[in-house]
């Protein structure tokens, strides 16, 4: 096979190395033990807890020894990780498929650090940004930036969709109920606009004055399908209420495309840039999230973010291997998927206001490491990649976890804080509502290791034909995450901890984590549907075999044609929902 990255091997290499092969063989070793046993070893769980920062760790209910865990670090020396992740932190184009380096650390290196791409220092370049981030943000908030008719502009509209998206909004669930921060926000609003589906449309903009109203494109090219299609959608809005002119005062942009931002209609000195060293999934830190934001909480606010989101970048490339976090977390999802088998992972936050953690950690996950081959085209000789799904305690308790304390295996990630965002407590209950919340987030973790035997059940009474039925396994891995509370600065350790967690596994997989090609070819045939779609619909006729789809494609896009309201596209007129732009075709369902 061709060396990975450092002359070190690739992942057919690494596959077929000694340090693979030992852990193989200690598998059978970690099938005669049970979680019982092993958190009965207090010398064991106290070793397999690390701490950073007020952040604390507790991985002890892993399937893991010592001695797994000296195979892991041994793993990881034999695949490079350290020179790997140097690479990464100094400009190397690791991103080999696309040519590029893989910098969304420098998004958020202090003012004082030096990072260099190619020759360039470009941490001066992030400050540019951030700094015209500030000062826009500023004259917006404190009605020094007015719209067109001389008002505030108290509404922010976000356009973006996948990492334009997903990264901002788990933000902002994190922060919008953040004392500090809801102070900061107080009389704003921020909404994001994703789905080109026209219901996400109406949702994003009713009941908002565009008088009152800014709107952040994000698109690094300007030429994202759905974001442009939801762009020109929101400028119509805007237009039809305020005329050709409002735009400039209306609309920015997150692009590097200074052309079609001016062709569009906003002015390129009201567009923020960032690099083609910053990939979508990892871009919450650079304009694409923090111009948004600070729009929302203010520029201050954004900092600290940034400061946590530093603050983990520095561990991951300066800890040593046994006491860093994302790599030690990192290789722990490797030993679970590739080893014994575990495809999926859980991600429950024990805290409301990380809700959209999980979706956001399920696209840096799943897009960087769900391939099927090495750096170097190989096909892998493993399955990699993890399934990830997940949803706020307590309400996954009464959704999935039957299945992860009863059915199969899913390793979790609890995520717990000891200090609420928001205190409740009612002077006849025994304990608040977040000691409530988090006596789950203690119990669940050990449900899923220690389970519950029969012998148990019948020292309890339990009828002996129930006894299958509430006999729980255990045996099964988790780690609790312990944050002393949520704010801007944590918000922003969890994310670079998750991000540097996924690239250790890359690393070590010797994959690409940071190209997406997966994503390419529906957006192909989407095109092709596209103008098939304009022809049937301009011509009054439907999709025939000649066009070129085959049978059930041809069938599926007739059935959807012959049950829509006719609409001939060169008509020109504009149909949006009523309560957006009120018109003689809005109640028409095209």
């Amino acid at each position: 096979a061709a060396p990975g990255v450092g002359g070190r091997p690739g992942a057919a290499g690494i596959a077929g190395s000694a340090a693979w092969g030992a852990l193989r063989q200690h598998v059978d070793d970690i099938d005669r033990t049970h979680l019982r046993e092993l958190l009965a070893d207090e010398e064991r769980c106290a070793d397999m807890t690390l701490e950073h920062n007020n952040m604390f760790v507790d991985f002890s209910r892993q399937r893991v020894t010592a001695e797994t865990m000296d195979l892991l670090y041994g793993l990881a020396e034999e695949a490079g990780l350290g020179e790997k992740i140097e690479a990464m932190f100094s400009g190397e184009h690791i991103n080999s498929t696309e040519d590029r380096a893989v910098l969304h650390v420098a998004t958020r290196a202090r003012r004082d650090q030096s990072i260099v791409v190619d020759g360039k220092d470009v941490v001066p370049d992030v400050w540019e940004v951030l700094d015209k981030i500030q000062l826009f943000s500023e004259k917006v908030r404190n009605g020094e930036w007015l719209g067109a008719t001389g008002k505030p502009l108290k509404n922010c509209v976000a356009i973006g969709i996948g990492g334009s998206f997903l990264g901002p909004l788990f933000v902002h669930n994190a922060l919008r109920n953040d004392y500090h921060c809801g102070e900061m926000a107080s009389g704003r609003s921020l909404r994001f606009l994703a789905n080109v589906d026209p219901v996400d449309v109406a949702r994003a903009l009713t009941g908002l004055d565009p008088e009152e109203t800014l709107v952040v494109v994000i698109s690094k090219t300007f030429t994202t399908v759905e974001t442009m299609l939801n762009a020109r959608t929101v400028r119509t809005w805007i237009t039809h209420h305020l005329g050709e002119d409002a735009v400039s005062q209306h609309m920015v942009a997150v692009s590097t495309n200074l052309k079609l931002v001016q062709e569009f209609g906003i002015n390129p000195d009201n567009a923020f840039a960032f690099w083609d060293w910053v990939g979508g999934r990892y871009s919450v830190c650079s304009a694409v999230g923090v111009l948004p934001l600070a729009l929302q909480y203010g520029f201050d606010t954004m900092l600290e973010f940034l400061r946590g989101a530093n603050d983990i970048d520095d561990h991951f490339r300066n800890t040593p291997m046994r006491e860093n976090i994302p790599i030690t977390l990192g290789l722990l999802s490797l030993w679970n998927v590739s080893f014994l088998g575990y495809p999926a992972r859980a991600i429950l936050p024990y805290c409301q206001a990380l809700g959209k953690l999980s979706s956001h950690i399920q696209q840096v996950s799943m897009e960087s490491n769900g391939k099927g081959v090495a750096i170097d085209g190989s096909p892998l000789p493993f399955d990699a990649g993890e399934i990830d799904f997940g949803e706020p305690g307590t309400n996954g308790q009464h959704s999935f976890y039957q299945l992860i304390h009863q059915g199969r295996v899913v390793p979790c990630d609890f995520l717990g804080v000891i200090k609420s965002q928001q205190s409740v407590y009612l002077k006849d209950e025994i304990v608040s509502n977040h000691d409530e919340l988090m006596c789950n987030f203690f119990a669940q973790a050990d449900a899923l290791a220690l389970g519950k035997t029969a012998v148990e059940l019948r020292a309890e009474a339990c009828p002996d034909h129930l006894i299958p039925h509430k006999t729980f396994t255990g045996n099964r891995p988790s780690m609790s995450i312990l944050l002393p509370q949520l704010n801007a600065f944590t918000t922003g350790q969890i994310l670079a901890l998750y991000e540097h967690r996924v690239a250790v596994q890359g690393f070590i997989w010797g994959l690409n984590s940071f190209d997406q090609w997966g994503v390419e070819l529906g957006k192909v045939l989407a095109g092709k549907c596209r103008a098939t779609m304009n022809a049937t619909r301009t011509e009054s006729r439907l999709v025939k075999m000649s066009d070129g789809f085959n049978f059930s494609t041809t069938n599926l896009m007739n059935r959807y044609l012959a049950g829509k309201t006719q609409l001939l596209y060169p008509e020109p007129r504009d149909v949006f929902p009523c309560d957006i732009i009120d018109s003689e075709d809005c109640k028409a369902t095209y």
